[in-house]
């Protein structure tokens, strides 16, 4: 049995990659049916049908061999092969008496047609052939007009309408449901592709933040450590220590980042929290170590989104860096979190001499500026103003605006205003730190 059903999946197979050696078939078969059907005599209807009752005329058997060879052609040709074979099958009813079962060969080229055009076509075509046929029929036929042979003619053809137009109907649904498959795929994987850009834009700035700030410290550091060696080891020591502190620190904040991009189950998952203003007091206190003096004023300690925190931090963080690399000797800073209404204002200023031209992106028109920043201090990772691009893009992904350009007067400010409820729509990430209390 398996074997057969096999066979005949190939076959289907075959016949289907090969639509007209099937229409060919069909045509044979047609015809084979038509000529033994030409030799069975109905009778009167009141005993089963006789056959060899009756030999089909010359003629008759031309016109079954001339309509069944235009069924090879009725995927290619469809109106005009139904047009050949209702024309011949109606002259059959016409000059033959009992006519021969032309009309086969229309049923078939109807349902061609009705499969392949749309309904209102099937319905003015359908209606036509069958009330042509049936009309010859009735008429020139030599049994009454309500004889069941006439009634059949209409029977059959009808059924060929419906028949032909179910088949379409269906064949348009089966390719509706495929091409929306198709384009949910093809959303789907595009979806997928801009949450990845997305995901790498987020880690991207995640990692500008970690690394600008803290090798930022370092080269300070080492800098000043190399500059004092020789005169003063006690002060060069204490610089030293302050670079470990900053490696360290640099080093588990990039830990717990790229943690973040370990699939679930993997070992050595993050156990810190990401920072947020609850250690804003420690990220000061390494401002305040390399030699910045920095003020906070904090006038709310009210508990923030992760999102919200994380992006508050992130921008003090950027913008002292900014301080520190490119204001000068000499400046100070001073730091501000306050809860208005619905939002956040964080705002940074400084009183250096690194003004417009001279802090990365903060030159007139937007453009960079060469860095200034204090000995020992090279251009840094922020040279080409990716830090300001960095936090505006944080910023304004939370649903918040950004603000950042010289003081009158000297100095230069950042200003950023963060919804307290994101739109963000990101997951909070596991173990963020939740509180803004400031340990100072």
């Amino acid at each position: 049995m398996t074997t057969l059903s096999s066979g005949f999946a190939r076959a289907r197979r075959w016949l289907r990659e090969h639509p007209l050696a099937f229409d060919a078939t069909l045509a044979f078969c047609t015809l084979v049916a038509m000529i033994c059907s030409s030799f069975t005599d109905p009778g009167d209807g009141h005993g089963p049908p006789a056959f060899g009752a009756r030999t089909p005329e010359l003629f008759s058997v031309l016109l079954m061999t001339l309509t069944a060879a235009a069924l090879v052609l009725r995927r290619r040709r469809p109106m005009q092969v139904l047009a050949v074979t209702a024309a011949l099958a109606a002259v059959e009813y016409v000059l033959m008496d009992p006519p021969a079962p032309v009309v086969m060969t229309t049923v078939i080229a109807l349902y061609t047609v009705a499969s392949r055009t749309d309904r209102p076509t099937t319905w003015r075509v359908g209606l036509l052939t069958m009330g042509g046929l049936t009309a010859a029929a009735m008429v020139f036929g030599s049994t009454p007009w309500y004889s069941q042979e006439n009634f059949g003619v209409f029977a059959w053809t009808g059924l060929a309408s419906a028949a032909g137009d179910a088949v379409r109907s269906r064949r348009a649904f089966v390719d509706a449901i495929r091409e929306r498959a198709e384009r949910a795929e093809r959303t789907r994987e595009e979806e997928a592709r801009r949450r990845v850009a997305e995901e790498r834009l987020r880690i991207a700035r995640d990692l500008h933040d970690v690394v600008a700030h803290h090798i930022a410290l370092v080269n300070v550091q080492a800098g000043v450590a190399a500059h004092v060696m020789d005169k003063r080891p006690d002060q060069a020591k204490e610089a030293l220590a302050h670079v470990r502190d900053a490696s360290r620190s640099a080093l588990n904040e990039l830990r717990v980042t790229v943690g973040l991009l370990r699939q679930q189950g993997d070992p050595e998952a993050p156990t810190e929290p990401a920072p947020g203003l609850a250690v804003l007091g420690e990220l000061v206190a390494t401002f305040r170590n390399a030699g910045l003096p920095v003020e906070v004023a904090c006038a709310d300690r009210d508990r923030l989104p992760a999102a919200v925190d994380l992006a508050a931090y992130r921008v003090i963080q950027e913008a002292l860096t900014n301080v520190r690399k490119h204001a000068g000797a000499g400046a100070k800073a001073e730091v501000s979190v306050v809860r208005v209404g619905a939002t956040v204002e964080v705002t940074v200023l400084d009183n250096g001499r690194g003004s417009a031209g001279r802090r990365p992106g903060s030159a007139p028109g937007g453009g960079p500026g060469p860095a200034d920043g204090p000995p020992g201090d090279g251009d840094g990772l922020d040279s080409g103003g990716h830090g300001l691009v960095g936090m505006r893009e944080r910023v304004t992904a939370l649903g918040g605006a950004l603000t950042a350009g010289p003081r009158y007067g000297g100095g230069f400010r950042v200003h950023a205003i963060l919804p307290v409820e994101a739109r963000t729509g990101e997951p909070e990430r596991p173990g963020t730190a939740g509180g803004t209390g400031l340990r100072r």
